[in-house]
């Protein structure tokens, strides 16, 4: 499905998005060494096994994009002008080596831009959760879509 314009929307809409995605190593080392993130729980498997948790822990940037980026294709794919911003990130708990990962959004608030005739304002809230059906990552995301043609 590809991204709804601006009067699709209703606050109160809610999407299950469909891919789920299992963390793997690779994902995990790609991410932290493209970012420049040394931190040893993410990279080095004896540190992470010292630490209170046992295992290394996926990082959570990464964590993060993967949860707006699993939700791009239901929500503004095609029709997103620009992401203006995103609040309330938390991460309440820890995302390991393969966890299955999957994304719910929800639509919390609609403005019309002031800006932007051609253009509204969407607050998504987005959720990640893992196989347990825990949450490991939610936020509001503010983003400008198109509107339909007239």
């Amino acid at each position: 499905m590809a991204g709804r314009s601006f009067e699709a929307w209703q606050v109160g809409d809610r999407i299950v998005h469909d891919i789920r995605r299992t963390v793997t190593e690779t994902d995990n080392l790609l991410f932290s060494t493209m970012t420049h993130n040394p931190q040893p729980l993410h990279l080095d498997a004896e540190a992470a096994r010292a630490s209170e948790f046992g295992q290394i822990l996926v990082n959570g940037t990464f964590t993060f994009a993967l949860m707006v980026g699993l939700s791009v294709g239901d929500t503004t794919l095609g029709t997103l002008v620009a992401n203006l911003g995103y609040d309330k990130l938390v991460m309440p708990k820890p995302v390991f080596l393969g966890d299955t990962l999957r994304a719910e959004t929800e639509v919390v608030e609609l403005k019309d831009s002031r800006s932007r005739p051609d253009a509204g304002i969407v607050t998504f809230a987005h959720r990640m959760l893992n196989q347990r059906d825990e949450v490991v990552c939610q936020c509001l995301r503010t983003a400008l879509l198109k509107r339909s043609a007239a």
